[in-house]
Order: structure tokens, then C-alpha cells, then sequence
């Protein structure tokens, strides 16, 4: 395994720091509420980051998740790539990959995806019905994968954002989650869903194993940003004549963290690599989310507490850390549910070359 950035992959995550780091300010973040930056995501698009993913592979889009991990940038970057431009690219016919990936690209379209599949969906007579209680960024959405209870994937337009502007037989209604990422509840009426290629469930277990690879570097990104600011405050921060850093409890505290944080990346990246080198990575990817959950709320807890005080301030930017870090730990699977389904995995000898 080498999980040394391409010299591509290098250039798209340093200019996707840039641009995460001048752009997701304090300010902006809290100006922009739960809601999502809607001029940082037009910058995002016109820098080509989204239309780069399908260059630099998920290996590379787990290095500019951790930029976008770092700052707590709102923008559907995560989602569109995920349930957009690498499930069309993937498995969508090249009709589908003709028609849809440019708007995916240049970011006119906006996707999202109702995952994990838990049976709220079905089909009946060619319609789509059923209720998913909260798709991320599902309110700048134009496009939602979907799947039903067989696991075939589709594509259902949300059309334009806003109240009054959707698609005959999908309702959106907003929902506030722990994190601020424009969530809605999902509701399909019969609507009239597109079918994503030919319909294996082997694509479901593709975007799946994508989406928790993915988000894991996402995590990685949020615990590195909320270490970053722990340290900072306890260099600075004096206690009885010296820094709160040069505490024996205050460094076992920040040690610990920096090495779950190492984890989660680690095994974030060797999912993403054996996935971009088309071996099996089902097992990997498990691993990675069960990292991101169980380590992931280790760290932001750790990020808050070394803060002391400070920390408990709803409007301290650490804050936005540990809210992203508690989103992160149950979606796509907690702790637990990915260890079950990992342990199920290996039973029926599929996880060959897990570490």
C-alpha cells in the first residue's frame, strides 16, 4: 500500500485548503446559520474541486474532505461527490454520465443520497413511495439517490431548492440536525425515480462503501481542526504560572486525541486506496466508519474539554467541532451498528485483507 498523494491529489488539497481556509471563516459560519455558504460553494465550483474528484479518485476526495473537515465548511462538497459524481460515474449508463456529470461538475446540479437503506422506501406499479426522516444537505438538492427495499438504486429530481420549486411527488421539509448541514425530511409520493444503470444491488454496496470511506476522511478533517484549536488555547491559556499545554493530564488528554485522529485517517486512506485500485474494500470501509464513530466523538469531546470554560460557549468555534464530530459519529452507522455488520462480513469470509 502507498498512500502517498499523487502530485494531482497534492495540487487539489492545497488549493482546497486555500480556499476552505479564506473562506470558512468564524464569521461566515455563523452568518450562514444552519444553512449552507452558498458563495464558498460557487468558489469550490469555479476552482473545479468537485470536477477534479473523478481525477483524483476517493483517495483523493478523502484529502479534500479533511480540508473541508477542518474549517466545518458548509457546503453539500461530501454529498455531490459521493451521491453524485462518483455513483453516475460509476455505475450510471453513459447516457446518464453524458447528461448529468456536467451539471454535477460545474455545480448547477446538487445531489445527495438517502443513506444507509432501511426499508422506508418501495416500489409500486414503476413509483417510488416511502419516508426517510433526514437526508444531509437534502435542501440544496436537485438530485437524490435513493434506494428501494431491493437495494436498486435511483435517481429522483428534487428540482430547484425552495419552497414551491420541487418535482411533482417529493415533499421536503426542513429538518435541524446536530450538525448544520440544510437537512430535510424526504418524502416520496409516487413520484417516478430514474434507475442508476442496471439496478445491482453490488452498486448499492458500492455507494455505501464509498460514502462511510468518505465521510471518514471528513472526520479525520473535523478532529484534526478541533485538536488544532485545543492546542492553541492551551499554548496560550496560563494556570497557576504556566501554560495549561505543559500539564501531564492537559498532554495525555491531547496525545490521545492526536492518535485517534491518526487512526481514523489511516484507515480512511487505505479504504480509499484499495478502492481507486479496484480490490475489495467493503471490510476497509466498515473499519474506517467504525474509527470515525467511536474515536471521532473521543476527539471532540477532548476538543471541548482541554478548551475548560471556554468550551462550553454554544458560540466558541470549537463548538461547530464537536457538533460536526456527534453528526458524524451515527450517521451512515454508529460505532456499534458497523462493528455488527463488519463481524457478519468476516463471518461469511468476504473481508479477506482486512488489517
Amino acid at each position: 500500500m502507498d498512500f502517498t498523494p499523487s502530485e494531482e491529489q497534492s495540487a487539489a488539497q492545497g488549493l482546497a485548503a486555500r480556499i476552505f481556509g479564506d473562506l470558512s471563516t468564524h464569521e461566515r459560519l455563523t452568518a450562514a446559520g444552519t444553512g449552507t455558504d452558498a458563495e464558498l460553494w460557487k468558489e469550490l465550483c469555479a476552482a473545479g474541486l468537485p470536477a477534479a474528484v473523478e481525477d483524483v479518485g476517493l483517495l483523493g476526495l478523502v484529502l479534500l474532505l479533511e480540508e473541508q473537515g477542518r474549517t466545518t465548511a458548509q457546503v453539500p462538497f461530501a454529498v455531490t461527490c459521493v451521491y453524485g459524481l462518483l455513483a453516475v460515474a460509476g455505475h450510471g449508463t453513459a447516457e446518464q454520465r453524458e447528461r448529468l456529470l456536467p451539471g454535477l461538475r460545474d455545480g448547477t446540479a446538487v445531489a445527495t443520497g438517502a443513506f444507509p437503506a432501511r426499508g422506508d422506501v418501495h416500489l409500486s406499479d414503476g413509483a417510488l413511495y416511502g419516508v426517510v426522516p433526514w437526508v444531509p444537505w437534502l435542501r440544496d438538492a436537485t438530485h437524490v439517490l435513493v434506494a428501494d427495499a431491493d437495494l436498486a438504486l435511483w435517481i429522483v429530481e428534487a428540482g430547484a431548492p425552495g419552497a414551491g420549486a420541487r418535482a411533482a411527488g417529493v415533499s421536503v421539509e426542513p429538518v435541524e440536525t446536530t450538525a448544520p448541514w440544510s437537512a430535510g425530511r424526504l418524502v416520496l409520493d409516487g413520484v417516478r425515480g430514474e434507475r442508476l444503470g442496471n439496478g445491482r444491488p453490488e452498486a448499492y454496496a458500492d455507494v455505501l462503501a464509498t460514502a462511510r470511506t468518505a465521510f471518514a476522511g471528513l472526520q479525520a478533517g473535523v478532529c484534526a481542526g478541533s485538536l488544532a484549536r485545543a492546542v492553541q488555547h492551551t499554548v496560550t491559556r496560563e494556570q497557576f504560572g504556566r501554560p495549561l499545554s505543559t500539564h501531564q493530564g492537559v498532554l495525555l488528554r491531547a496525545a490521545d486525541a492526536h492518535m485517534d485522529t491518526e487512526a481514523i485517517r489511516v484507515t480512511a486512506y487505505e479504504a480509499a486506496w484499495r478502492h481507486d485500485e479496484q480490490r475489495s474494500c467493503e471490510a476497509q470501509a466498515l473499519t474506517a466508519a467504525w474509527w470515525a464513530s467511536e474515536a471521532g466523538k473521543r476527539v471532540v469531546h477532548t476538543g471541548q474539554h482541554l478548551h475548560g470554560g471556554t468550551g462550553a460557549d454554544l458560540d466558541h468555534p470549537v463548538h461547530r467541532h464537536f457538533l460536526w464530530g456527534r453528526q458524524l459519529d451515527a450517521y451512515l452507522g454508529s460505532g456499534s451498528e458497523v462493528l455488527q455488520e463488519l463481524g457478519l462480513l468476516l463471518a461469511d469470509g468476504c473481508g479477506e485483507g482486512t488489517s
